[in-house]
């Protein structure tokens, strides 16, 4: 069930301004805290010894600890999409897919990144909050937008919403399953591995069944 913070509606994303060393400080230890006991069961106080800040700045910054909670969220996606943001320069609609998986992929099994960030989004996913309204709203939706306008074009003039939509989820599901089935392919096929080249193989293969998907529907094969 959906984990209530405090019964109020969403909050609006803070203005994305350059962020303060304090305010660095303060976000990466609420990630870490969020992400180990979730929203409900973190405290400001126990955030703010991590960050060897004082408990008055997460009023000073956030307002609250739903605003700090919200901020998290948009700072772990923001950084996710500053190392590895899309490449969707004009090009062909197929090489556009290629660009949009290539990046989605590096976001989700990016062994670099920062812990907290994927235990996070998990717990958000398995448990969301009214802070993943403002997130998808914000930033989710308008790249699930423009990968549904690469789809669209691949479709041709003559696809319905609802075949547009269902192939772009399809192709954001093949993605996120490498992410969120990691164990069981772990133990399915243990030699399988996430570095920068086996990424790109997957960006490759995923591209490839999603066109041969496409083009099926396009010649009403796959109705």
């Amino acid at each position: 069930m959906p984990v209530s913070i405090e019964s109020a509606a969403p909050s609006p994303l803070p203005p994305a301004a350059p962020l303060s060393h304090a305010q660095r400080r303060l976000l990466d230890a609420a990630g870490e805290v969020f992400a180990e006991r979730g929203f409900q069961d973190a405290t400001v106080r126990e955030i703010c010894q991590r960050a060897n800040t004082n408990i008055a700045a997460v009023n000073y910054y956030f307002r609250d600890k739903r605003g700090l909670y919200t901020a998290v969220l948009r700072y772990a996606h923001e950084w996710a999409m500053k190392k590895h943001p899309p490449d969707l320069r004009p090009g062909p609609p197929a090489q556009r897919l290629h660009a949009f998986v290539a990046s989605l992929l590096a976001r989700v099994l990016d062994e670099g990144r920062v812990a907290w960030h994927g235990k996070l989004m998990a717990r958000e996913m398995m448990q969301p909050t009214p802070a993943l309204d403002a997130l998808v709203a914000e930033r989710i939706r308008p790249l699930f937008e423009q990968l549904a306008g690469i789809v669209r074009e691949l479709l041709g003039g003559r696809a319905g919403e609802e075949t547009v939509r269902l192939c772009t989820l399809s192709v954001v599901g093949q993605c996120l399953h490498y992410h969120h089935a990691r164990p069981v392919i772990a133990r399915l096929h243990p030699r399988q591995r996430y570095r920068a080249r086996d990424i790109a193989r997957l960006a490759d293969h995923i591209t490839a069944f999603s066109l041969a998907a496409v083009k099926g529907l396009r010649n009403g094969d796959g109705r």
